[in-house]
């Protein structure tokens, strides 16, 4: 009979990662404590950060002062939240196109029918084609090609 015993420092020991993790703007940390046989905690701990400067850089730039705020306002909102989000349903690397030179999937503006894919991610040499959940427009795209995912991360919003 294996009895799991509980460790009360685990949680202490976890908040510490996180702490780590803030503290040296880190975004994932994973760390393995072996107590035992057939005794142990695997701990990750990751935060998702924004590439703010990428989604408001192209509106700032080409458009004047005065509109310049509102695309401020968007780009600090967080994706996430938006009822159109697309989600990445795994940790892997991001592809725009289906090989180096193609035509990217999708773009800003292109009009998806539901199921049809909207980019790859590569998970453990296996290319993944991520379908549209629902048929819309692109209004952002959140990642960048040959970028890496966590999963629950934000891909594409669909309105």
């Amino acid at each position: 009979m294996t009895k799991k015993t509980s460790h009360d420092s685990d949680v202490s020991f976890i908040a510490s990662l996180a702490e780590l993790l803030r503290d040296n703007d880190l975004t994932e940390l994973q760390v393995k404590r072996d107590y035992g046989e057939n005794d142990s905690l695997n701990v990750r701990v990751s935060r998702q950060t924004q590439t703010v400067v990428q989604a408001a850089a192209a509106p700032v730039a080409a458009a004047p002062a005065a509109a310049a705020a509102p695309a401020a306002v968007e780009a600090a909102t967080d994706p996430a939240a938006h009822p159109g989000v697309v989600p990445s349903p795994m940790v892997g690397t991001i592809y725009m196109a289906a090989e180096p030179g193609a035509a990217a999937f999708v773009a800003v503006g292109t009009t998806v029918a539901e199921g049809d894919t909207i980019l790859i991610i590569e998970a453990m040499k296996t290319m993944n084609h991520i379908p549209a959940p629902k048929a819309g427009t692109i209004k952002r795209i959140l990642v960048e090609d040959g970028g890496a995912v966590e999963y629950g991360a934000p891909l594409v919003i669909i309105e």
